[in-house]
């Protein structure tokens, strides 16, 4: 019976290969673009599950308020995760995560040529780190690699890096900044699985001045700390906000003395509406689950691209097997007298839908092997695209295969039931007779053109969300930033130059091409330090706030031209000017505060001595300091000679004249080279720095523009199939119509019109569902583009064209035919 039934399948493919080559191109089109999305999807859904005892892992977030500005970050003080284990039996121990700033590692010299690298990756850690976060180890010892403060831990790339194909175990790396050399411990593969919390190298944070230095302070969070409970502890959501509600009393007795200490008594701090809790988050959910969290210490994505990539990828599924169905009915008129025959031969309505089954099982089948070796093909291209290192193998790992098997049973379910179930539902009697076939909801008309509008509805949907991705990005790109980032090069590493830094930036000046230079602590898209200071009022001020939070950079008098910053009013610094106790303020900061002008007042740092005071000498245009996705925060400039505040590094930036380039980035190397010999020249243009905050959203809208063009593709395979059925079946009536008179494009017109009439419904369908998921989308950026009309006509104008250059094509065939040739039998 089921060679019988194959055979009778490969027959009918055979005689309606059109229908056959149709069918499957759209499907296994279909299948790839499922199992490229299914691999990215599980990819993410990956990250950190390789770790022992996840469900007992928690991060330690920061949830605080300060003034108007309010926060939630995966950062803590130093003294929380030893006051964490102290204070609460249920917490088995912590672990804590420092990112110092690059550093210059140099391989100590055994008989081999010395090398040296700029590292970024970098981990200051506690030594029970990879204890509690159990990477997997080529070499060492988990529990006592760490243990000796100039033990350093390396994984297998930085090994190979380094030492090449020698044993690193025991060799000897020098570290910028110390005298004493640091030995290789133990060998992490950290590249096997995806981990929120990726590093190159790790070396004890016992050895971190900063952490020594704020070592007392309950403010300065720059660390991230994890705990991990007791195996009986629950932890499950409502014991874990139990153990949440005892922190604010740990935190008021542990906390009072460092809050005092910088001038602000902890409870006249939360009595002013402040806030400053901890909570905890679970280690699985800290890639997906960390949108509104900030933290540059872990790679922390998105649930929402997540559940975006998953709808794309059914709604591809559904696109693919829309056209399966609506070329199996529309050919059924082929197929009548088979079935009429097969029934009065004895063939049930059961027997006859199990020939449509198998049918579509294998079309599903054969098109989801073409699928894998077109995703197999595309993966390189897709890693690519998507940023990620996805290995096809994957696909099969940890009964992964069992997908591609409820794969085939989808597409053959969605794909096959449809037509089974009408097919086979054919009376012989009826059919035999020649009398016509009832329509019913099978068959009908209708149907067929709702699958088509539903094809094309998800197809525009998607056209509009690529266009609406686009024109956000664009904006970002020519949005007025308050700065001039074009021609502004950046030199990161100019702290290394010591007391020669003033040095190079004055020689930097002498060069023709070389317009100005500014040393800073930071720039627009680098972050900033953050700390609260209190407006101080004189007599005849109305009221002002009691503390505000700035974020700032240490800097000169030559930021402002510099960068293109507006002064708007008061003075800048100003060289020959003792600018040691004065600060720039933005607008933001200038209206926060309330003064009603604020030109001459002081603010005053708690923390410091009764003498550290800034007067306010200047209001500067607000500028962005982050990307378009957070607001201008209060922000303020103070000169590097106030010492405000220790940043272990700087930056110079220097505005460059249009023109040559490379030649120019060789003056300033060749005048790098005569300051530091010995130091690599590193430098970047902040333009490009700045265009990088949007990396992540650029991939998304590459991506979604890829699968909304194979989206359209599919939708257009499938109406071409129906425009090719509909041209068989109205062969005759065209040549009776060119016999009559009828012009080819009037019978253009007739084939086309029906067709076209579906796509401008769909656009009539697609573009309320677009709006609503383009305005949630929009809703993560704080300054973001207006959804217009012209998005939406746009889309839909491209859908008709393509729609249209589809149908003409087949229509234009049948016009221009020989109408005596079809009615050569009349």
């Amino acid at each position: 019976m089921l060679i019988n039934h194959l055979k009778i399948a490969c027959r009918n493919a055979m005689r309606n290969r059109t229908q056959t080559i149709i069918n499957l191109f759209g499907l296994t089109l279909g299948i790839a673009c499922v199992v490229l999305i299914a691999l990215f999807i599980n990819s993410e859904l990956r990250y950190d599950r390789h770790f022992e005892d996840t469900d007992r892992i928690f991060r330690v977030n920061t949830n605080g308020k300060m003034g108007e500005e309010e926060f939630l970050a995966g950062y803590t003080p130093p003294p929380l995760g030893k006051a964490l284990l102290e204070d609460f039996p249920e917490i088995e121990s912590y672990t804590r995560i420092y990112r110092p700033s690059q550093k210059i590692i140099k391989t100590v010299n055994d008989n081999r040529q010395q090398l040296q690298f700029i590292e970024n990756g970098i981990l200051s850690v506690d030594s029970n780190f990879l204890e509690l976060l159990a990477y997997p180890l080529q070499a060492g010892v988990r529990s006592t690699c760490l243990t000796d403060p100039h033990s350093i831990v390396l994984t297998d790339h930085m090994a190979k890096k380094y030492f090449g194909t020698a044993d690193p175990i025991g060799k000897r790396l020098l570290i910028e900044g110390t005298n004493r050399p640091y030995t290789v411990t133990a060998i992490v593969s950290n590249t096997r699985y995806p981990s929120s919390l990726t590093f190159d190298i790790l070396i004890p944070v016992a050895n971190s001045e900063d952490v020594r230095y704020f070592d007392w302070s309950w403010v300065w969070i720059n660390m991230a700390t994890y705990i991990k409970l007791k195996e009986h502890v629950p932890t499950d959501a409502e014991a874990i906000k139990h153990l949440e509600s005892k922190f604010p009393d740990m935190i008021r007795r542990r906390a009072a003395s460092a809050f005092d200490r910088i001038g602000q008594p902890y409870d006249e701090f939360l009595e002013r509406g402040n806030r400053w809790a901890f909570s905890l988050q679970p280690l699985l959910d800290i890639h997906l689950h960390s949108a509104d969290i900030i933290s540059v210490i872990t790679d922390q994505g998105g649930i929402k691209t997540v559940y975006f990539f998953a709808i794309i990828a059914l709604f591809i599924l559904l696109l693919a097997c829309v056209n399966f169905m609506n070329l199996s009915t529309a050919g059924a008129i082929g197929r009548v007298k088979e079935i009429g025959v097969r029934k009065v031969m004895g063939s049930g309505r059961r027997g006859v839908a199990r020939q449509f089954y198998l049918e579509a099982l294998a079309m599903s089948t054969l098109a989801c092997l073409l699928g894998l070796v077109l995703a197999y093909a595309a993966i390189p291209y897709f890693n690519q695209l998507a940023g990620k290192s996805i290995d096809f193998g994957t696909l099969w790992a940890n009964g992964n295969w069992g997908f591609i098997i409820l794969l085939v049973l989808v597409c053959t379910g969605l794909a096959g039931s449809y037509p089974a179930l009408y097919l086979s539902s054919f009376k012989p009697v009826t059919i035999l007779r020649g009398k016509k076939i009832p329509t019913g909801f099978a068959n009908s008309k209708g149907t067929r053109n709702g699958l088509i509008v539903f094809q094309f509805s998800i197809s525009i949907a998607l056209i509009i969300c690529t266009m609406v991705v686009y024109q956000q990005l664009q904006y970002a790109q020519r949005r007025d930033l308050g700065l001039d980032s074009e021609n502004v090069l950046v030199i990161s590493n100019s702290n290394r130059l010591g007391n020669q830094e003033h040095s190079f930036r004055e020689a930097l000046k002498n060069l023709s091409a070389i317009k100005n230079a500014s040393a800073t602590t930071s720039l627009p898209g680098r972050g900033a330090f953050g700390d609260f200071y209190v407006p101080l009022a004189s007599a005849g001020d109305k009221p002002v706030v009691e503390d505000i939070t700035l974020n700032s950079y240490l800097t000169d008098h030559n930021f402002l031209p510099t960068l293109g910053v507006s002064l708007i009013s008061g003075r800048n610094f100003t060289k020959g000017f003792n600018d040691t106790r004065t600060v720039l303020i933005n607008e933001t900061a200038a209206k926060r505060m309330g003064y009603k002008n604020p030109i001459g007042k002081f603010i005053k740092y708690p923390g410091g001595d009764a003498a550290e005071s800034y007067q306010i000498i200047g209001i500067i245009k607000d500028f962005h300091t982050e990307s378009l996705h957070s607001l201008i925060q209060p922000f303020a400039l103070f000169h590097e000679s106030s010492q405000s505040y220790d940043i272990p590094f700087s930056n110079i930036a220097v505005r460059i004249a249009p023109g040559d380039v490379p030649t120019v980035l060789k003056e300033i190397g060749d005048l790098w080279k005569s300051f530091a010999p010995n130091i690599p020249f590193e430098y970047s243009f902040l333009r490009e720095e700045l265009a990088m905050q949007y990396e992540a959203d650029q991939r998304v809208a590459k991506i979604i523009g890829v699968f909304s063009t194979l989206s359209i593709v599919i939708a257009c395979i499938g109406l071409l199939g129906l425009v090719i059925f509909a041209t068989q079946r109205r062969t005759k009536e065209i040549g009776i119509r060119k016999v009559l008179g009828a012009t080819e494009g009037s019978i253009v017109c007739l084939l086309s019109k029906d067709f076209i009439k579906l796509v401008c419904l769909a656009i009539v369908i697609a573009s309320p569902l677009a709006w609503w998921v383009m305005n949630q989308w929009l809703q993560d950026f704080a300054y973001r583009i207006d959804i217009e009309w012209w998005m939406f006509a746009a889309s839909g104008l491209a859908a008709v064209t393509i729609a249209m250059a589809t149908v003409s094509f087949q229509a234009i065939r049948a016009a221009v035919a020989n109408p005596a040739e079809s009615l050569r039998d009349e």
